[in-house]
């Protein structure tokens, strides 16, 4: 049985991979601050939960035990934050490119060695609709989650001669933490705007990881969860 890692693994839609992908990998997930809930998911799933702050390359390395069989990697930590461009400090920027696209690369980089070794894997990247179309004081995490979907795109190019199959997932406003800091007016306001009427579940993101898993004719490709958002 292969190996699975995902990042960020207590959140909604961490815990929804973790969920989908337990049945037929060995999972082992990152989580950073949640351990209440990184010891409950590993004993559900009996998945394998590492302590790591994604933005550090050294902290990075603990998950090395664990690429040279792994064949299947979901970068899916990230961090959020509101406020406006000229309110963000050097350290809201840091820690936003540090967590949300440094950490993308630094564990991306860990696993592809052993990936190219077997000619064999999938990554899967988890954007936002935001990375593809930008929102109003939210600049910083818009810009680097479009970093997230043009590192998707050049890496399935170099990684494609070796069957590696790089995707992103852009999900719109789904039902998770990352949005508990919206008022409920604000929610109204997001679901009215998508056509389909509601925000989206955590479950329906982890069906599109799986689509992206199991389509070897798929790479390179952003995948807009958003309800119809755009």
């Amino acid at each position: 049985m292969k190996t699975a890692i995902i990042t960020g693994g207590t959140g909604a839609i961490g815990k929804a991979l973790v969920a989908e992908f337990s049945r037929d990998y060995k999972v082992v997930f990152t989580y950073c601050n949640n351990e209440e809930d990184a010891i409950s998911l590993s004993d559900k799933y009996s998945a394998t939960a590492v302590c790591c702050d994604l933005s550090k390359p050294e902290e990075v390395k603990k998950l090395t035990p664990y690429v040279s069989d792994c064949g299947l990697l979901i970068n899916n930590a990230g961090i959020s934050q509101i406020k406006l461009f000229t309110d963000i400090t050097d350290e809201d920027w840091n820690r936003m490119v540090g967590v949300n696209l440094s950490g993308v690369f630094y564990l991306t980089r860990e696993v592809v060695p052993a990936m190219v070794h077997h000619k064999n894997g999938s990554i899967i990247n988890i954007s936002s609709v935001w990375g593809v179309h930008g929102a109003s004081c939210e600049v910083h995490y818009s810009a680097v989650k479009a970093g997230v979907i043009g590192l998707t795109k050049a890496l399935s190019k170099e990684l494609g001669p070796s069957n590696i199959r790089v995707n992103c997932i852009a999900p719109g406003v789904i039902d998770s933490r990352m949005n508990s800091h919206l008022s409920a007016e604000e929610l109204l306001e997001l679901t009215d705007s998508t056509p389909l009427g509601r925000m989206g579940t955590p479950d329906e993101i982890a069906h599109a990881a799986r689509f992206f898993e199991q389509n070897r004719f798929a790479t390179g490709q952003i995948l807009g969860v958003d309800g119809g958002f755009y």
